[in-house]
């Protein structure tokens, strides 16, 4: 060397992570061979594959590889020199500097090293005295744990010694009680790799929780078993955080929790339970159980996911109940029943359980040909039948029946079940049934808040049924139609509340007759409302509207803003015209003045009224309407008319929230639309009438028509007059007093009331 190497203050080591592609690693220390220099690649010393260059450079110098190495490989370039003296200088010899200065390099670069490895250990603080470090004798640390005592001094524990939480007041205990809080399957050697046989595993980690009263934990991961499982009574529960997979026998449950027989199974936590089975059932068997609950009672299970089965989940009474717990159901996917409430004996009961979510699904491919159910009530022969007060909570059905010819039914009781109640339950592809009843079921309510038929529900009671009294309550588009039960107005019988309002117009009891294109420049409500028209057509059990003809009622909406319309008709077209306070007609120009629940609603200029934009029908779940009035309408007539054909209305009824009670108007002064009874009464100043004489008076009566039924009254007492009306003339009614006695009689002055009834 031309000069001694310069060694600088730089840590003999430095890091790399490969990229794949980069062959030339520098280093920035110097050495003073390459056989100084250590290549590690992954923690492994290499012996070729690279050249070292710059040795003997003070700058350190460059690793070469041959071939780059593969991406992500951590590559180590540390100095290592052998800690030797190969020189010796001689007596009274020459001291040479550059020989001196080679031998002061190599320590200095060997101090680095040591310092570099010491930095790595542990060691105290600079300001703390070294003592007490040493470690015991052999024989003293042998099968025991290293730690330190109260003094801070390095020693020896057994492997039972204590540990102690690090909170105040905290308890010491032994390593062995500290990890055995927890019991977990893979203490018992499970493995959870989706392969293995983990069933005798999770056996032997069951049997031990029971054992020790434990509650058992199978951790992440899939857990295939071959073997049913069961989780005796005595232990205190169970948490999963990945799954089973059974791919045992069918016939038998892939895991069962709790006892059987009479032992009460009580404040039990079953959580995140997940339970697949490895080929799905075919459906016959009703063994193939994914879940069966024992006996439980004031317990608590989380069911993630059961999948694959004939019966998802049974809850089931043995020899005693199964009874005032809660469950939390996530999917329910490919069973032919969900949920099973079962009891096995006489003595058992399956009553008072809650039930929160769930998703029952099956898959749209998945036997299309066999019948399938959400949740079934159910008993062995013999068994306890009167199961009650199941409460269930937002459950969601998608059977996959729809159109098809299969049963596909969220609840299903074959027993004498009772009080069963289902809150917003949501139906998807289901058949038409909220519930199917083969016995005495009773009582059961089911609120559905969404579903594919919406209003269009009902229970399913088979021939073997024997009690009815269920209710469905479809709030899907019905919602207000359910909540609204004060009654405005109701005509159950078009056809009854018919009557000839003149030989050639009809009317209807409480309803004004409407018409598409009223003549003139109408702005009033009384011109709009018609008492009759002609172009009804009466059939045997409604009226046939033609001629762009309508029924509505009119309402007083100055306080009551919101109606439900209800029409048994063909398919009838929603119509609302809106008034203000003082009964003038509000147009377009006023901006939109109502809207309806199921459809928008357009102007028709001609007939001066908002109107449907389709027609009211199930099929697109706008038979029921709901109409909201803007502030501004002070009287509304709600009603239905003919727009592009004729139908058949039958019955007409309206109503409101119960809190309100707004006037239905109809045969009022000025408003006489409605009312088959004409009524109207005079002044008379009396006559005196000779034996077997007459007199006549006429009483104005508005509406009145030949045909008519007539009669009158006087407000005095009149024994020995008959008073005789009759129509002979348009809007009269000719009341005729005779005097049948044999004398002359002196009427006094009184007021003659008079009667015209439509027939």
């Amino acid at each position: 060397m031309s000069e001694h190497i310069r060694i600088g203050d730089i840590a003999p080591r430095v890091h790399y992570v490969a990229d794949g592609v980069q062959t030339a690693f520098t280093y920035p220390f110097p050495i003073f061979a390459a056989q100084n220099l250590r290549v590690l690649a992954d923690g492994i010393q290499l012996a070729s594959g690279f050249a070292v260059q710059g040795a003997g450079a003070s700058e350190g110098g460059t690793v070469v590889f041959a071939t780059p190495p593969v991406t992500g490989t951590r590559i180590a370039l540390v100095r290592r020199i052998a800690i030797e003296r190969t020189t010796d200088f001689q007596p009274n010899g020459l001291l040479r500097a550059v020989t001196l200065n080679d031998e002061l390099d190599r320590q200095v670069a060997g101090l680095q090293e040591v310092r570099d490895e010491v930095g790595s250990g542990l060691r105290v603080a600079l300001d703390e005295t070294p003592t007490g470090l040493v470690l015991p004798p052999r024989a003293a640390r042998a099968e025991r744990l290293l730690g330190f005592d109260a003094l801070g001094n390095v020693t020896a524990f057994p492997r039972t010694g204590t540990i102690s939480a690090v909170f105040p007041q905290a308890v010491p205990r032994s390593v062995e009680d500290k990890l055995a809080e927890t019991l977990s399957a893979r203490d018992f050697g499970a493995t959870g790799d989706g392969v293995t046989d983990d069933g005798p595993a999770l056996q032997a980690a069951m049997n031990a929780a029971a054992a020790a009263s434990r509650h058992l934990v199978i951790g992440e991961g899939s857990f295939r078993t071959t073997m049913p499982l069961v989780l005796p009574g005595p232990a205190v529960g169970l948490t999963m955080q990945g799954s089973i997979i059974y791919a045992g026998p069918s016939g038998q449950p892939a895991l069962t929790l709790g006892d059987g027989a009479a032992t009460r199974n009580a404040t039990k936590l079953y959580e995140g339970l997940r339970v697949l089975r490895a080929t799905i059932s075919d459906w016959e068997n009703e063994g193939d159980i994914g879940i069966l609950l024992r006996n439980l009672d004031a317990s608590t299970v989380e069911v993630r996911l059961v999948e694959g089965f004939t019966i998802g989940i049974r809850t089931q009474g043995v020899e005693r109940g199964f009874e005032d717990s809660q469950l939390f159901l996530g999917r329910i996917v490919n069973n032919k029943i969900g949920l099973d409430a079962h009891t096995v004996t006489a003595a058992a009961w399956n009553t008072s359980v809650r039930y929160f979510g769930g998703h029952f699904a099956i898959a749209s491919s998945l036997y299309p040909d066999k019948d399938r159910f959400g949740v079934r009530f159910s008993a062995e022969p013999g068994a306890y039948v009167a199961h009650n007060r199941h409460v269930f909570f937002g459950p969601n059905f998608e059977l996959q029946a729809a159109n098809r010819p299969i049963l596909g039914v969220p609840f299903l009781s074959t027993v004498s079940s009772r009080a069963v109640l289902a809150y917003g339950m949501r139906m998807e592809g289901c058949s038409p049934f909220a519930g199917r009843h083969t016995s005495s079921a009773q009582d059961h309510v089911y609120e559905v808040a969404w579903a594919s038929q919406a209003y269009q529900l009902d229970i399913d009671y088979a021939p073997g049924a024997t009690r009815v009294g269920g209710v469905v309550r479809a709030l899907h588009q019905a919602a207000a139609h359910r909540e609204f039960t004060r009654e405005v107005a109701s005509v159950p019988s078009l056809r009854a509340a018919a009557f000839r309002w003149t030989a050639t117009q009809t009317g209807f009891d409480r309803l004004a007759c409407l018409s598409s294109n009223v003549g003139g420049t109408p702005t009033t409500l009384a011109q709009f409302a018609f008492p009759g028209l002609d172009a009804y057509a009466l059939g045997a059990e409604g009226v046939t509207l033609q001629g762009g003809r309508g029924l509505g009622f009119v309402v007083d909406a100055r306080r009551t803003k919101e109606f439900a319309l209800a029409v048994d008709g063909d398919n009838p077209r929603l119509v609302i015209q809106c008034f203000d306070a003082s009964m003038n007609l509000l147009t377009d120009v006023n901006g939109p003045l109502v809207r309806a629940s199921g459809q928008s609603l357009a102007w028709n200029a001609t007939a001066r009224w908002w109107q449907g934009s389709a027609d009211m029908n199930d099929a697109n779940l706008t038979r029921l309407q709901v109409v909201r009035l803007q502030p501004s309408v002070g009287y509304a007539i709600i009603g239905v008319a003919r727009i592009g054909v004729d139908y058949e209305v039958r019955a007409m009824r309206l109503a409101c929230d119960p809190s309100q009670a707004p006037a239905l108007l109809y045969g009022l002064p000025g408003l006489p639309h409605g009312a088959r009874e004409l009524r109207a009464e005079q002044g008379y100043e009396g006559v005196t009438l000779a034996a077997g004489s007459t007199a006549q008076v006429n009483v104005p009566v508005p509406g009145a028509r030949p045909g008519d039924f007539a009669q009158a009254a006087y407000s005095l007492s009149t024994s020995a007059i008959v008073f005789l009306a009759q129509i002979g003339a348009q809007d009269v009614v000719t009341v005729t007093m005779w005097n049948r006695s044999g004398g002359s009689v002196t009427l006094n002055a009184g007021t003659v009331r008079v009667r015209a009834v439509k027939s």
